[in-house]
């Protein structure tokens, strides 16, 4: 069975590459500057790079200004060495896009390098870039950190800009890095935010949940699940495409339509007692949580599924574990730990304390 973790980026030519068709949606841009290569997924936009979102409607979108995310890291050093591919509109959880390719797992051929940001992580896991750029609205940096066995972090809402973003679903945007190490996430949410504080020698309170190993001397506590919240996100999706959807329906993939023709079925009145859930699942979290200061989860319920694989068989499962904390806007690292991948959970702000907990365990694993 493959590591859970992994995914790809967007290629500009042929080269080198060929045998990592679907990473790159362009060859990749060669760098010979040095800095850190930096892998940017294809929602953030890229002034004088084409920026498709994952969709053929914006196949010739080359935007004049970058997202902040990618200026701010551009100007520490960071050299964008491309843009990689991802689920179209960055809507699914296997990066499976098809028109510019299903992404592959370099760290385990034949098995799904999971999505949103499967580009991203997939550049990772083939030794092209040391840190990437991903968006998680549902688990789309952590999935495919666990399919392809790199790091994925996504802070707290809000923490790192969106600006120069294509949305998802809004309240449950969040933009964050991806790397090989934890270290070198660490590195570049310190340039993401002006600088995040990590606690020096943290000793936190630590729960377990969902089957996470408890060898960590943590205490299993039952948290709970966002039941009911879906039709709040898919509400926001429908907000976010009504208009482009229905000016271009032929232009998207069967699944991506499929899922956009459910979220446009979604009332108004669905989406507010969802809304409602959401709170009230605030304050369940909250409470489950109340006498410790972190959360450890294993990263997937499932283990990465073969790369043909139906998506809209798989999302449920494969977001089980990550959308919790989409609904809450709590920071939650993606680490591999031995052949398995796990979360490490905070509460708002508390970012400096999830990468510091992750650093420790990164040191302490083989």
């Amino acid at each position: 069975m493959p590591r859970c973790g992994t995914s790809a980026c967007e290629p500009t030519g042929r080269s080198k590459f060929e045998d990592l068709d679907g990473v790159f949606l362009a060859r990749p841009l060669e760098r010979a500057d040095g800095g850190i290569r930096l892998a940017v997924k294809d929602l953030f936009d890229t002034a004088g790079l084409t920026t498709t979102y994952g969709s053929v409607v914006f196949a010739e979108h080359v935007p004049e200004r970058s997202a902040e995310a990618v200026a701010v890291l551009e100007a520490a050093g960071y050299m964008n060495v491309g843009k990689t591919n991802l689920h179209e509109f960055a809507y699914g959880v296997t990066s499976q896009n098809p028109h510019f390719g299903t992404v592959p797992n370099p760290a385990a051929p034949g098995f799904t390098a999971g999505g949103s940001s499967g580009g991203s992580a997939a550049a990772l896991a083939a030794g092209l870039a040391e840190v990437a750029l991903g968006t998680d609205s549902g688990g789309s940096i952590r999935i495919p950190a666990a399919c392809c066995g790199v790091v994925g972090f996504k802070p707290t809402f809000g923490l790192v800009s969106l600006d120069g973003v294509f949305p998802l679903a809004p309240t449950f945007d969040h933009a964050g890095p991806m790397a090989r190490s934890v270290a070198d996430c660490v590195e570049a949410m310190r340039v993401l935010t002006a600088g995040v504080e990590l606690p020096e020698a943290p000793t936190p309170m630590v729960a377990t949940a969902w089957g996470a190993d408890k060898a960590l001397g943590a205490e299993a506590v039952d948290f709970p699940f966002p039941d009911d919240v879906g039709p709040a996100f898919m509400h926001e999706v429908a907000d976010v495409h009504r208009q482009l959807f229905a000016e271009h329906r032929n232009a998207y993939g069967d699944n991506v339509r499929t899922k956009i023709e459910r979220c446009l079925a979604v009332s108004d009145a669905e989406d507010a007692a969802a809304r409602l859930r959401r709170d009230e699942y605030r304050e369940q979290a909250e409470a489950a949580l109340a006498h410790f200061d972190l959360l450890v989860t294993p990263t997937l319920s499932i283990q990465p599924p073969p790369a043909d694989v139906d998506e809209l068989s798989v999302r449920e499962a494969l977001i089980k574990f990550t959308f919790p904390f989409n609904c809450l806007g709590w920071p939650a690292l993606s680490l591999p730990v031995g052949a398995a991948s796990i979360q490490i959970i905070g509460r708002p702000g508390a970012d400096g304390l999830v990468l510091a907990a992750g650093l420790s365990l990164e040191r302490r694993t083989p």
